[in-house]
């Protein structure tokens, strides 16, 4: 895509675009209003799906497109984001592994709020994260989960949000050169049994706001190996920040 600036369109929208991998750039499709987002979805097609108000985008890729269509994609996207929003964010996301936030910007799942607005102060005081809590979607989850962090020396197991729970996995990626964390959310019904929960071998620790419980997490300690990578991975982040260098995490 040239130098041009996209012309502005209301920030709710969600817009989207179609790899030209011909002409390496891509090219804004016009949605009909009665057509839903995921419908679109072919499994020859690379999209790349903007929503400037919540600052994230996705590029998505069809099951039968080639690495050569994802490797345009990646160089095409940032040139599009950057004409829209440089701050937005842009992930990821293959055809039949769609993480959650994607599904729900395209219509698969409905976002999750809780019945009762959140009206105390947030754990941390400040005013972005009484957002958070009082829309407490999914990926608003995994946020907060990565704002609070986790003690040394373990790692997170199962989130309960509610009558909700959930497992939690942190994975390494390359990006765009870059090595990144990715944190997801995944449910759980069919591995955790009917009845009472010992929770055995595991720690709780509660995220508390005014007087009330938010989430509970589940922790467990790592081993050595668990360590030793994960430092490893640190290592490889550190360095390709520094050098700007593109290499294939483990």
């Amino acid at each position: 895509m040239d130098d041009t600036e996209i012309p502005q369109k209301d920030e709710q929208e969600v817009r989207v675009f179609q790899l030209n991998d011909e002409l390496a750039e891509f090219e804004e499709l016009e949605i009909e209003a009665e057509v839903k987002l995921h419908e679109i979805l072919k499994p020859d097609l690379i999209l790349y799906f903007v929503q400037a108000s919540k600052y994230r985008s996705y590029i998505w890729a069809g099951s039968e497109t080639s690495v050569r269509m994802k490797f345009i994609a990646a160089s095409a996207a940032s040139n599009v984001r950057d004409n829209i929003g440089p701050a937005i964010k842009i992930s990821t996301v293959d055809e039949n592994e769609e993480s959650t936030p994607f599904k729900i910007l395209i219509g698969l799942e409905e976002e999750k709020t809780y019945e009762e607005e959140q009206t105390g102060p947030a754990y941390s005081g400040k005013a972005e994260d009484e957002v958070l809590l009082k829309n407490l979607t999914l990926e608003n989850i995994v946020l907060l989960l990565e704002k609070i962090g986790c003690p040394d020396g373990y790692t997170r197991e199962m989130v309960i949000d509610g009558k909700n729970i959930y497992g939690y996995h942190e994975t390494y990626k390359e990006y765009l050169g870059e090595i990144i964390k990715e944190r997801k959310l995944y449910r759980l019904q069919e591995k955790v049994p009917d009845g009472p929960y010992m929770a055995e071998g595991l720690v709780p620790r509660m995220l508390m706001s005014y007087n009330r419980v938010v989430l509970t997490e589940l922790l467990r300690k790592k081993t050595s190996d668990e360590i030793e990578l994960e430092e490893l991975n640190e290592k490889k982040i550190r360095e390709t920040q520094s050098s700007e260098a593109p290499f294939t995490a483990s």
